[in-house]
């Protein structure tokens, strides 16, 4: 070779062949090098410049040396100066002349613990005393490393082929175990592997002035790893590709420090050269150019080295199954890219990382992604990349919705790279980022992975400012800032969504978003916002206020639970107190300025909460703005009728009136006297309305009045009032009359509840009088009657509130609630038969009703979406009033009858309550499930007595046996139990006009639970069915169906034993509860608001949210050009420039909110390549078609092809809490 030859021109040279059939001329050099030491010694080779000063060299010197000086040659060498001492290894009694064996190195480089350049010192003078037996020491550490028992002896190594070895090796393998020290789990893993990779880079650094060049030692031993690498044994492939992977890594490093040295060698020999005759020094000349060859002929064994390797390792194992070998291939190719440009960044050696962004695992393409990014760090790089980012940056695009959102993070910023590396070249521009591919980025802004949310964030940042930079009229930077911001906020049409813009953003422009003087100025000059965009920047604004006083991610965005430390305590502290000395002047002025915008006075109402309040009352001169703020909210409260600004001035009274600020008694006196006004007002026309005298004005006055008294209810205790009385007579006088004003009659009843729920906490917090107590309870009964009679309403929105506050009134005055508190066991109201049976009746007819359902196909996805919540809601007031003992076990049966038909919608509720009810009682809540099939199984026979398709309750059967869980030990009494009243059920004596057994196919469904049994349990029942069952019928289908499932375990198998020509004997059975079908007989409707949100209307306690809605981004289809094009790249490697197109990028469209998709992905699941206690053979994969391949001059990519563009779905969060939280809440 010339000194012009590198690695790049082997690689474009190089063409595929079998690792078993010709490893590499380095083998062959290995190979012959032992046959001659076997027969005959070998003569002495010419020796080479400075051979003796390489080989004596100290072998732990870390330092690089210069070029040695040919006039030392005739001297003995001093060892060069190290960058670290070393300690030599203790030497013990009696191994003072031994060498140090593999089983040393293994432990030293297992535990982690012990200096690796004195292990390797140690080998190194092991290996000069004797090369053959410091090489075979070295072979049987790899061999140990693989977690092979097998060892290598000089006599294998000296008369056979590396094949012959390792088929050897092959044979002796464990057997035993399935594992090898690079499969093991969690931190023993991690210091393994750090441990051998540091033991190849200390003896590559060692050797690298000596023994690297010796033409024995790494030759054999690359040649034996590259054999090893084509293994079928994945123990020895995986261990052997590591190595190789590694050393390679540690020779490219040589390689390059060689080939600086070289350069400088040769302009020092330039230099002198071009010098005068007469100034010339031909000794240097003579000397530089002595080390000029000895320096190429380095630099050519490297490079033979490394040519070998990487043709006879990496070609072939960058696409090993196993996604471990893959992803090592691909990291260590990222080092060899970045650290040797010349010889590899080229695009014959790019395309391997294009290929591998379509990798299937996770690992793998998160490898190819972080080499990337190593490159696009360099800007001297972006002439050697220009052919690779045209090619790939299409599929580099599509990864940002990768279904793994670590390798959507990492390829995010990856693009935020290539963007600033084009912005930064004038020459190039045209290579970045186009702006609707920008826009494919953008959206991701509200992903509910925070981590993604945050690197798209930082994109959005980096897009604005170069934005604002490119327009020199931007005086104020800020300001330009929040005006493309609020642009942006609109154009993305995620409204609602502000929180997780605010969050994404907050870690790259925490400083402009805190920056409240420009917001506020913005909000407050006459002519500088549009409307729409005053609106999108104060929900900007007032999002930021909650983030820098909370320092807590938006509620749904992953967020680790860590404790603050100090310093973000203390920045935490002064954003407060920043919030407040700033806005408690301007606060005022806002809501002056928007008192007539309801949306915006609900967001600005929601601004004091996040004040420091005491800042009040220490400086005099800010107390007059208290007195206007209290002013502004009674006066917002007389002008607006909007249920969301008198929330929102509900929630600031709670906090104003709270008794932990010494102001609170001015709030409570201003508030009290609004609620005088009103009261005084709804008194004008209460007698008008109960006598019908009332006109429409007076009716909408009076509603209006008892809407504001509701909200204000929620949060100031409204019993000194006495309005009761008069909602209750009012509710009445309507109902009689038919004169059914549904905001009137609503407000009413959130008055009277709120009253009652009130008068339940003054009575715990004082001793009241029997008579008193009394009073009370005739009350709740009198409410009680009136929501009854709602529930048969025709106004839907009547009968819902009356449904939800019902089941809170039931729940708050039920025997749990005063179990702690002896004196108010006269409180306790149970609800009457005919109640249950309403409140039974209207899950039947408007939870779990058919109608609702094509009634919620007509409407839009946003009306769907609310009117589902209040069904959810609904049914979780049912369901905690069966948790909490109001409702016997048994009335569950109207909740489980549905668990598989309505599983999409009420699945998670419908779960949690049967976890509760079998922590209540396990033996009842079995007995309940059976219970519920057999009303199922009657209702099947009443309706038409011939047919018998039990397909769904099978599948209900199934579904309601897996919620028994896996400790069949704790479940077998109550399993039992069930069986037998299954048993008991099936063969009923028949009733009058009945056929006999006419319930004998329930046995049917019934052996669905029979897996969970007991082997002794299943004797037992097996016995009790005899018992019950007549002699004539123990040949019956149904009968033998469920004997055989209680032998069996499964009813599967007993139904296949069975055959599919058994018929099913028809019987009458008794009629079930009836349906009703009118709207005068239903008991209620469904609310589909989160769990506790209606339940309580806005009492005190915190409301939790309903789970989000979910944005799925349209998926992709591949083009057949795709696998066709990796294939064809990677079955002939032809030229530097040669890719293969990645798949079509999908659009990311922006989704309105309201859209939702429940599409989850799941990752596939991985084989188990090995299981336990294989004999040779299942240690051996099947590798016959890569050796077809290899033998027909062909090969075939092995990586999987990726499918993030049909799998992924990210979605958007919601200011919503999710389900898991909601029955968090709703249960405890």
């Amino acid at each position: 070779m010339t000194s012009e030859s590198s690695v790049l021109n082997s690689f474009e040279k190089q063409d595929y062949f079998s690792d078993s059939g010709s490893v590499c001329e380095l083998e062959m050099k290995a190979t012959k090098r032992k046959k001659q030491a076997a027969l005959e010694p070998q003569p002495p080779k010419r020796p080479r410049p400075n051979a003796g000063l390489r080989v004596t060299h100290s072998p732990s010197s870390s330092s690089i040396p210069s070029p040695p000086d040919p006039s030392l040659k005739q001297q003995q060498p001093s060892s060069q100066g190290t960058s670290r001492q070393v300690s030599p290894r203790p030497v013990r009694n009696g191994e003072r002349n031994q060498a140090i064996s593999a089983k040393d190195i293994y432990d030293a480089v297992s535990s982690g613990k012990s200096a690796m350049v004195t292990v390797v010192d140690e080998w190194l003078d092991s290996y000069k005393q004797s090369r053959e037996a410091g090489l075979l020491v070295l072979i049987n550490f790899i061999v140990q490393c693989c977690g092979c028992k097998g060892v290598v002896s000089k006599k294998m190594l000296d008369s056979m082929q590396n094949a012959e070895i390792i088929s050897t090796l092959t044979k002796e393998f464990n057997e035993d175990s399935v594992n090898y020290p690079l499969s093991s789990p969690g931190s023993q893993l991690k210091r393994f592997k750090a441990g051998l990779c540091e033991f190849v880079r200390v003896l590559v650094r060692s050797c690298r002035n000596s023994l690297v060049y010796d033409e024995y030692l790494f030759p054999s031993v690359l040649a034996l790893l590259t054999g090893l690498s084509d293994s079928q044994v994945r123990a020895f492939r995986h261990t052997s590709s590591l190595l190789a992977m590694k050393m390679m890594t540690e020779l490219v490093e040589v390689a390059v420090t060689v080939s600086v040295q070289l350069q400088t060698t040769q302009r020092q020999y330039d230099l002198e050269k071009s010098k005068k005759p007469n100034d010339r020094a031909s000794d240097r000349l003579e000397e530089l150019q002595t080390t000029i060859r000895e320096l190429r002929e380095n630099k050519e064994e490297l490079s033979s080295m490394m040519n070998a390797t990487f043709r006879g390792v990496f070609v072939h194992r960058y696409r090993d199954r196993l996604p471990e070998i893959r992803a090592a291939c691909i990291e260590e190719l990222g080092f060899w890219l970045k650290t040797d440009p010349e010889d590899f960044l080229n695009d014959g050696c790019l395309k391997y990382l294009g290929w591998t962004l379509h990798d299937k695992q996770t690992p793998v393409r998160l490898q190819c992604v972080r080499a990337l990014q190593g490159l696009y760090q360099e800007k001297e790089f972006i002439g050697r990349l220009e052919l690779f980012t045209s090619r790939f940056k299409e599929r580099i695009l599509s990864m940002v919705l990768d279904k793994d959102p670590d390798v959507a993070v990492e390829v995010v910023n990856l693009l935020l790279m290539i963007q600033h590396m084009c912005a930064h070249d004038g020459r190039r521009t045209e290579d970045g980022l186009m702006e609707e591919e920008c826009g494919h980025i953008y959206p991701l802004v509200y992903a509910s992975h925070r981590g993604l949310a945050s690197a798209a964030g930082g994109f959005l940042c980096n897009k604005l400012k170069r934005v604002i930079a490119s327009d020199e009229e931007n005086k104020n930077n800020n300001a330009a800032f929040f005006q493309i911001l609020v642009s942006f906020y609109i154009q993305s049409e995620f409204h609602e969504h502000g929180a997780y813009l605010v969050d994404s953003l907050w870690a790259v422009a925490g400083s402009e978003l805190r920056d409240w003087e420009t917001m506020t100025a913005l909000l407050l000059q006459d002519a500088g916002l549009m409307y729409e965009e005053e609106g999108a920047l104060l929900e900007l604004m007032m999002c930021a206020i909650r983030q820098a006083a909370e320092t807590t991610p938006p509620v749904g965005r992953s967020h680790s639970k860590k404790i603050l430390s100090m310093k973000d305590k203390r920045i935490q502290e002064q954003d407060k107190n920043r919030i407040t000395s700033h806005f408690i002047p301007v606060l005022p002025e806002l809501l002056s300025k928007y008192s007539a915008d309801a949306e915006k006075m609900s967001l600005l109402l929601k601004a004091p909460l996040y004040f420091n309040l005491e800042m009040y009352s220490s400086t005099q001169w800010l107390e007059k703005h208290l007195d206007l703020l209290l002013s502004q909210i009674c006066v917002i409260v007389e002008k607006h009728t909007e249920i969301s600004v008198l929330q929102a001035c509900a929630q600031l009274v709670s906090t104003l009136c709270s008794e932990c600020y010494t102001f609170s008694t001015r709030a409570h006196l201003v508030f009290s006297q609004l609620l005088d006004e009103l009261t005084e007002c709804f008194s004008t026309y209460s007698s008008d309305l109960l006598q019908g005298t009332a006109d429409d004005d007076d009716v909408y006055n009076a509603a209006t009045a008892l809407k504001k008294i509701a909200a204000l209810s929620s949060a100031k205790d409204p019993t000194g009032w006495k309005l009761l009385d008069s909602c209750l007579k009012l509710l009445k006088s309507r109902m009689e009359s038919m004169e059914l004003d549904t905001e009137l009659m609503v407000s009413a009843l959130k008055c009277a509840a709120f009253h009652l729920m009130w008068a339940k906490v003054n009575v715990v917090n004082s001793k009241p009088a029997e008579a008193e107590l009394k009073r009370l309870k005739k009350e709740v009964h009198s409410f009680c009657r009136v929501c009854q009679m709602c529930l048969s309403l025709e106004k839907a929105e009547i009968r819902d509130q009356a449904f939800v506050l019902l089941c809170d009134l039931l729940l708050l005055y039920s025997a749990s609630s005063v179990r702690a508190e002896p004196d108010l066991q006269a409180l306790v109201h149970l609800p009457s038969d005919c109640l249950r049976s309403e409140l039974a009746a209207f899950l039947l007819d408007y939870v779990f009703s058919e109608d609702e359902d094509d009634e919620l196909s007509d409407e839009n996805e946003e009306t769907k979406m609310i009117l589902l919540q209040k069904r959810r809601n609904e049914l979780a007031g049912y369901c905690k009033l069966i948790i909490y003992g109001v409702l016997d076990l048994t009335a569950a049966t109207n909740v489980f009858k549905h668990y598989s038909k309505h599983f999409k919608d009420f699945g998670d509720i419908i779960k949690e309550t049967l976890s509760k009810t079998k922590l209540i009682n396990p033996i009842q809540s079995a007995k309940t499930v059976c219970l519920s099939l057999q009303q199922l199984y009657s209702e099947m026979l009443t309706e038409d007595p011939s047919q018998h398709d039990l397909t769904e309750m099978r599948d209900l059967a199934k579904r309601l046996a897996m919620s028994f869980g896996i400790d069949l030990h704790r479940v077998s009494k109550p399993l039992v139990a069930l069986h037998m009243d299954g048993i008991r059920f099936a063969f009923r004596a028949p009733q009058e006009g009945e056929e006999q057994h006419p319930n004998v196919a329930f046995l049917e469904i019934l052996s669905e639970f029979s897996f969970k049994l007991l082997q002794q349990n299943r004797a037992q029942l097996a016995a009790f069915v005899k018992s019950e069952c007549p002699s004539d019928a123990l040949s019956w289908p149904s009968v033998r169906l469920y004997q055989h499932s209680l032998e069996s375990g499964s009813s599967s198998k007993a139904r296949e034993q069975e055959g599919k020509g058994d018929a099913i004997s028809s019987h009458d059975t008794p009629v079930a509860k009836r349906k009703r079908t009118t709207v005068q007989g239903s008991a209620s409707s469904t609310t589909k608001v989160s769990w506790l949100e209606s339940s309580s209307i806005h009492s005190h306690l915190d409301t939790p949210a309903f789970t989000s809605t979910v944005q799925k981004q349209p998926a992709s289809k591949k083009t057949g050009a795709v696998e066709s094009g990796i294939g064809d790249g990677l079955t002939e490697l032809q030229s530097e420039d040669e890719f293969s197109s990645g798949p079509q990028m999908r659009k990311v469209k922006p989704t309105k909110r309201g859209q939702h998709s429940s599409i989850q992905t799941e990752p596939p699941l991985k084989k188990k390549d090995l299981e336990s206690h294989l004999t040779l053979l299942s240690l051996i994969e099947d590798n016959i078609s890569e050796r077809e391949e290899n033998s027909s001059g062909k090969e075939e990519p092995e990586i999987e092809d990726y499918e993030s563009g049909s799998e992924s779905a990210y979605t958007l969060p919601s200011t919503l809490v999710t389900s898991a939280s909601i029955l968090d809440e709703l249960f405890d």
